[in-house]
């Protein structure tokens, strides 16, 4: 029975570009209805497209990725995936950006030894990347934090008139969504400010 080639993409923004990737699967071979695109983050395997694609895909049948960081991002779930894709469904797998990762072309045991070895160190580095990324970023943040910088997004700040709307509202003069969007802020958070003005007039004692 002739292999069937299975083409996974996956980007992590809906704002990036699958070209690339797109041409590179065509190149070799992957015809357009068997191409699954994704657009999420690689941190795990629930993405609806790739589950489509192995479900599909019959023992026999090669799957074809750009490079190993489309499968995914972390190390373990990488590893634990190649083997359910190689060893449970028995299908092959070829990455262009790394030719020893191709296992319909090595079938004996020194060819799956260097295929394991080479995935577990190209995994280990982009898993390492990652975390080395998330680190650089926590230690920015303290520096900034040390430094004064905060973070977060700034607080709304409420027009001086914003009591009277309130009475209006109360007196249903006014509807929420009017006010709302008159001073650019969600309907939750005008409640919730109401709320606080409410809370505020009871500690004080005192009316609007």
């Amino acid at each position: 029975m002739e292999q069937r080639r299975f083409g996974y993409i996956r980007v992590s923004t809906k704002d990036q570009n699958e070209m690339r990737q797109i041409r590179a699967l065509e190149k070799y071979g992957v015809q357009k209805k068997d191409t699954f695109i994704d657009k999420q983050s690689g941190k795990d395997f629930n993405r609806p497209a790739y589950q489509r694609m192995i479900r599909k895909a019959k023992e026999g049948d090669l799957i074809v990725l750009k490079s190993i960081d489309r499968l995914g991002r972390n190390y373990e779930e990488i590893i634990k995936q190649w083997r359910f894709l190689t060893k449970e469904k028995k299908l092959d797998i070829c990455v262009l950006d790394m030719p020893l990762l191709d296992t319909s072309r090595s079938k004996d045991l020194l060819g799956t030894l260097i295929s394991d070895l080479v995935l577990q160190l190209l995994s280990f580095v982009a898993q390492n990347e990652r975390e080395n990324i998330h680190q650089r970023q926590a230690e920015g943040i303290a520096a900034a934090k040390a430094r004064g910088m905060k973070f977060g997004r700034p607080k709304k700040i409420l027009p001086q008139d914003f009591f009277y709307m309130v009475e209006r509202w109360k007196k249903k003069e006014l509807s929420a969504y009017e006010i709302s969007q008159k001073i650019g802020i969600s309907m939750s958070t005008f409640y919730r400010k109401v709320k606080e003005i409410e809370q505020y007039n009871k500690t004080e004692g005192s009316n609007i």
